[in-house]
C-alpha cells in the first residue's frame, strides 16, 4: 500500500483523500442517475426529484466522512510535523482509513449497529493518533 515513502500516517492520509475523493464521485454519479442530468446543471433551487434510498445512504456516508477527515487530517499532520510517529499513531491512522472504507458498504447495506461501531472505531483511530502527541 506504499505510494512513496512517508511515513505510513501520511501514506494513510493520502488514501483516505483518495477514498474521500471515491465517496464524492459515486454519490454524485448516484445523484445524476436520480435527479437527472438537468437538475445537476440548473442553480438547484428546488429539490429537484427524491433520491433513492442507496443514494440517499452514500451522500450522509459522505457527509459523515467529511466531518471526521478535518479531525483526521490536523492529527496526522500535528504528529508528522512534530516527530511523533509512533506504533500509536500507525495504529491510528490504520484504524482510521479501514474503519471509514469498511464504513462505505455497511451503511449501504443500512446496517444500522455495526454502522455506528465501525464510526466509534474510526474515532477512536483520530484519539491515538492524538494520543501519541502526549506519550
Amino acid at each position: 500500500m506504499e505510494v512513496f515513502s512517508g511515513s505510513i500516517e501520511l501514506q494513510l492520509l493520502f488514501w483516505s483523500v483518495i477514498l474521500g475523493l471515491a465517496q464524492l464521485l459515486i454519490a454524485a454519479a448516484l445523484s445524476t442517475r436520480d435527479k437527472g442530468v438537468a437538475h445537476n446543471l440548473s442553480p438547484r433551487d428546488s429539490e429537484g426529484a427524491p433520491v433513492s434510498v442507496l443514494t440517499g445512504r452514500l451522500q450522509r456516508a459522505f457527509a459523515n466522512f467529511q466531518e471526521t477527515f478535518g479531525f483526521f487530517v490536523v492529527a496526522v499532520l500535528l504528529v508528522t510535523a512534530l516527530a511523533r510517529e509512533s506504533e500509536l499513531s500507525a495504529w491510528g491512522a490504520h484504524l482510521y482509513f479501514w474503519a471509514r472504507l469498511f464504513y462505505v458498504p455497511v451503511y449501504a447495506a443500512g446496517i444500522p449497529g455495526l454502522r455506528s461501531a465501525i464510526w466509534t472505531v474510526s474515532l477512536l483511530g483520530i484519539v491515538l493518533i492524538l494520543l501519541s502527541l502526549l506519550a
